[in-house]
């Protein structure tokens, strides 16, 4: 199915996305992009949908094509401190708040969202595979995230975040039962015998 250029006609919109939710370790990056009418790439989709090379050049040519874009993160202790889902409506409204026009409307992706000051918005679920601006904003968060966890791989190679960008896998999840936790990983994620009691 095509992705639809805009979700009504009269207010500039804005797509805002997350990426890195679910991981066990570094910070979760969000994005926020105000596309032109005219936009069209014939890779742009869902970032989880698109080749790691596709995404890169994507997003160079919604960098050099967007009206507004900007990307922001919240880090690990913060999540830990007021827990990943206020974490990815904070790095959403700092991806805003940096934004060089001010939208009209939010696009947001997902089914809820705390309201962002002066801003009407509208949630939608897999959003990311429905409108251009919110595929445009995943696929920044997504390949900023992956840009910053490559860098925390030098310094922890251990956990191979280079390959896994900080989620679950095999790989990750053993050398977390071999080094323990260090200090990118999300301490309120219930990731090992040490941090997981009582926690959920």
């Amino acid at each position: 199915m095509a992705l639809k250029h805009t979700y009504q006609d009269q207010l500039t919109e804005a797509g805002c996305d997350e990426a890195g939710r679910g991981c066990y370790a570094g910070p979760v990056f969000a994005a926020a992009v105000i596309l032109p009418r005219e936009f069209h790439h014939p890779l742009l989709n869902d970032s989880k949908q698109v080749k790691e090379k596709q995404r890169y050049e994507l997003r160079t040519y919604i960098e050099s094509n967007a009206l507004a874009w900007a990307v922001a993160s919240v880090s690990e202790a913060e999540i830990d401190r007021i827990n990943i889902l206020q974490a990815s409506w904070l790095a959403m409204h700092k991806a805003i708040k940096q934004l060089s026009i001010g939208p009209g409307l939010l696009l947001i992706d997902g089914n809820r969202f705390k309201a962002y000051p002066g801003i009407p918005h509208r949630c939608v679920v897999k959003g990311d595979a429905t409108f251009m601006s919110i595929a445009a904003a995943s696929i920044l968060a997504k390949t900023y995230r992956d840009d910053h966890m490559k860098l925390l791989h030098e310094k922890h190679p251990q956990y191979d975040w280079k390959q896994n960008k900080g989620y679950g896998t095999a790989v990750h999840r053993n050398a977390i039962e071999r080094f323990g936790l260090c200090e990118y990983h999300r301490k309120s994620f219930a990731i090992s015998p040490e941090n997981s009691a009582g926690l959920f």
